[in-house]
């Protein structure tokens, strides 16, 4: 808890067995953490019974697969739930540092921010990390482009290390958002329509074998899919183009 705001992270899971418990200590060791809700999308190995295992850990388990978006959505919904004020997402991968958590909760808790990602490329330890060459050189053309066309200056979009206010979340339709990939995209494209401004923290970050990736077709998929976010996004606001659904009437309280 900070400032009497009840802090839950939310860890989205998928064949997440051998990482979970030590992402999951590191999580916990913070101190500032009351709970920790872990939805599992299907997973087809040791993820649900270590999980359950684990003190203060939540366990949802979807029988079968939602997609990483339907997964995010299981997770607010729950955190709303059980109260949270404040919301993290780590992923049980282990690729994200947790070490980042008080200070991502504390930009919230302080009332400073509604958003707050924790970024790869800011600080320069993308690459050092393990990143592929290639998604680096993605992520920095496709962020790009989306800043130019959503009028934002993120140093990346596509960071799966996030918390949020309650607030924005209750705030936010999230159900209308895919339910794969594109999804957190989408919620970046919600909050920047509602002028919620998103702050950045450096996050180093680590690339093995255990950590979760897609494949380079799905990565082709998502960034197409990312581009049309950013496209439709800026045909509504400049042009008066009809809004996607999941983009709300503007009206941030």
């Amino acid at each position: 808890m900070i400032r009497d705001k009840k802090v839950v992270v939310v860890m989205p899971a998928y064949n997440a067995e051998k990482t979970l418990v030590r992402t999951y200590r590191e999580v916990m060791a913070q101190g500032v953490v009351d709970q920790v809700i872990l939805v599992d999308d299907g997973s087809r190995d040791a993820t649900v019974s270590l999980a359950s295992l684990l003190p203060g850990v939540r366990v949802h388990v979807h029988p079968r697969n939602r997609g990483y978006g339907g997964n995010q959505k299981s997770c607010y919904r729950l955190a709303l739930e059980e109260g949270a004020d404040i919301v993290v997402m780590v992923h049980p991968d282990y690729q994200y540092t947790p070490l980042l958590l008080p200070s991502m909760a504390h930009l919230i808790a302080n009332g400073l921010y509604d958003f707050v990602l924790g970024s790869r490329i800011l600080g320069g330890h993308a690459k050092a990390g393990g990143m592929p060459w290639w998604k680096y050189v993605a992520n920095r053309a496709l962020t790009a482009v989306q800043n130019l066309l959503m009028g934002a200056k993120l140093s990346e979009y596509h960071t799966g290390y996030r918390a949020y206010s309650r607030r924005l979340l209750e705030h936010l339709d999230l159900e209308q958002n895919s339910d794969d990939f594109v999804f957190d995209n989408e919620f970046i494209a919600q909050a920047l329509w509602l002028g919620y401004p998103i702050a950045e923290v450096s996050c180093p970050t680590r690339y093995f074998a255990e950590a979760s990736s897609i494949s380079f077709r799905r990565s082709v998929v998502y960034g197409l899919g990312c581009l049309r976010v950013a496209l439709r996004f800026a045909g509504a606001r400049r042009l008066g183009m009809p809004r996607p659904r999941y983009l709300p009437e503007r009206n941030r309280p």
